[in-house]
């Protein structure tokens, strides 16, 4: 099976990236897409002590849930088959380690997210994601 991952982060470039995977799957009747959102944790040290952990799960489902929305929405209507997931973590890092652990066969990301501090010319998190990734990258505005 042909799995594609494609972040989700409810941006722009996001959306056009997971256009651009929905185009690439037509090519292939076994491609099966991951959309992953990617939640940045925000709560560590002294702050566990105060906060359930369910709370804090449901605030990452709840955020990625609504990162994923829009996402959803287009997948079911392309008619290709999709998996979504969210996970904590650093967003470059969890991105590669997710496309290894579902063995992923490529990687269709925007160049640019919702980050508080965009990155120059080309966003820090697919930067990294270039650099950290075992699969070819393809990156879409």
């Amino acid at each position: 099976m042909n799995k594609i991952l494609v972040p989700i982060d409810g941006s722009e470039c996001s959306m056009h990236a997971l256009q651009t995977a929905i185009a690439m799957a037509g090519l292939r009747q076994d491609t099966e897409l991951h959309l992953l959102t990617v939640a940045f944790p925000i709560v560590s040290g002294h702050a566990k002590m105060f906060l359930d952990q369910k709370v804090v799960e449901d605030y990452y489902n709840d955020e990625g849930e609504k990162a994923q929305a829009g996402a959803k929405s287009v997948a079911e209507k392309s008619g290709v088959k999709f998996v979504t997931t969210i996970k904590v973590g650093q967003s470059a890092q969890t991105i590669t380690d997710f496309a290894r652990e579902q063995q992923c066969s490529q990687i269709v990301m925007g160049t640019r997210g919702l980050s508080a501090l965009p990155g120059i010319l080309l966003g820090s998190v697919a930067s990294k994601v270039i650099h950290l990734a075992d699969v070819p990258v393809t990156l879409v505005k």
